[in-house]
């Protein structure tokens, strides 16, 4: 039993002296933890992301403007007024989630439609087929505010009485041989004697019947949305830097091995070596993304819209992940402790770039933050190049993101390999 508790005893300083690994795995759970309870809630006292969608007002009747006026006070909206292209333009980049529209004449026909089952006028809606679920909250939405609207004015607006007053000159001729027009001759009759009072703020109001219809549209220039499309992309971006991990923890084991050493006493420079490993790491690094979108095509019927802009996109995402490898193996002391900072940084680099959470649902402040992130720019780039099927200009945009970041990893990589040669001689 001594010698057991003695193994018991080594293996507990052993861990407990490496502060920056205890550090890193009390901190890793903390902080991931904290931002997924942070995105769905937290306690329930914080604010939820309000829901960014296009909003195309061609209605300026006074129905068309009491709706507009609900959707832009919802607390859980954030509206932008844009044209019908330009709410299509920004849905279908994935920029906005859903736009909403309006249509000229729809306050009128909507207060018709109360009274009548037939000829609802229909409310086009453009919405990011990726966004099913926000799709689906804010036709919810748009329905309470439409009926609650239309309802209100119609049981007590002007333009409720002026309808009414419409409606029974026209039932006036039917009523003598259509018994249904004359009992809602009779309803009408009733209502215009008696003028319900105004709801108040922030009550519902009631109504006959859903008076409109909603008439969706997916805005994507590529192929049918793939549910595969998004998943592959982040999680090919998540392993593949993984791999990039590998590749700078393999240098450090390399110098602690002495092999690092003799590499470079032969007669070639430390700018080759570096050159060379960086060179195979993207190799490596781009062969792995080709080859899990292949089997994605083959298997889960994604499409890539764009070959020579996801290949774009591949490439200068390879690089940037060898040029992270390299940061790595400059600035990690021991395999060990680099190896579970790069994990740490890694996680939340995938996390913050749409891989696990759409990013939809980042509070706004975030949404922005993290267009300093290469993950981002990689996701949505590969995303762009498949099912969204976005041009040229979105791919180069994506690209020159990536290289910018592989730039600054190797840049600093070199500087501190360098470094540390100078002063070791």
């Amino acid at each position: 039993m001594t010698a057991l508790f003695a193994l018991v005893r080594k293996d507990l300083i052993l861990f407990l002296s490496d502060r920056r690994a205890l550090l890193l795995h009390l901190v890793m759970p903390i902080v991931l933890g904290a931002f997924m309870g942070y995105v769905f809630g937290g306690s329930g006292k914080s604010e939820a992301a309000k829901i960014k969608i296009a909003l195309v007002a061609q209605d300026h009747s006074e129905i068309g403007q009491k709706i507009t006026a609900a959707l832009k006070g919802d607390a859980t909206l954030d509206i932008i007024e844009l044209t019908q292209a330009e709410a299509q333009e920004q849905v279908k980049k994935g920029k906005l989630n859903v736009a909403i529209v309006i249509p000229d004449g729809f306050g009128d026909a909507a207060g018709a439609a109360l009274f009548n089952a037939h000829d609802k006028p229909q409310i086009p809606l453009y919405y990011d087929p990726s966004q099913s679920a926000v799709l689906a909250m804010v036709k919810g939405i748009l329905t309470q505010h439409v009926m609650q609207t239309v309802s209100a004015e119609m049981f007590s607006g002007q333009s409720g009485q002026k309808m009414i007053a419409a409606s029974l000159q026209q039932l006036d001729v039917k009523a003598a041989s259509d018994p249904e027009a004359a009992k809602l001759r009779e309803f009408l009759g009733s209502l215009k004697k008696f003028k319900i009072a105004e709801p108040a703020r922030g009550s519902s109001a009631g109504g006959l019947s859903v008076p409109f219809s909603m008439r969706e549209e997916e805005m994507t220039s590529g192929p049918k949305f793939n549910g595969y499309g998004h998943s592959f992309a982040g999680m090919s971006v998540q392993f593949i830097l993984m791999m990039g991990i590998d590749f700078g923890v393999g240098i450090l084991l390399a110098r602690r091995m002495g092999l690092w050493n003799r590499l470079l006493a032969a007669p070639i420079s430390m700018t080759t070596v570096l050159l060379a490993r960086a060179i195979s790491g993207a190799l490596i690094a781009f062969t792995l993304m080709c080859i899990i979108f292949t089997v994605a095509m083959l298997i889960f019927k994604i499409q890539i819209s764009n070959p020579f802009g996801f290949a774009g996109v591949a490439a200068c995402f390879a690089i940037m992940t060898a040029g992270f490898g390299l940061f790595i193996a400059a600035f990690g002391k021991t395999p060990e402790a680099a190896r579970g900072i790069a994990v740490f940084s890694t996680l939340i680099m995938v996390m913050l770039g749409g891989a696990w959470i759409p990013s939809f649902l980042f509070p706004q402040w975030l949404q922005s933050a993290t267009l300093f992130v290469p993950t981002r720019w990689a996701i949505d780039g590969i995303s762009a190049m498949t099912w969204r099927g976005l041009g040229a200009e979105t791919a180069l945009q994506a690209m020159g993101v990536l290289l910018l970041f592989a730039f600054a990893f190797g840049a600093l990589a070199f500087w501190k390999f360098q470094f540390d040669e100078r002063r070791k001689n």
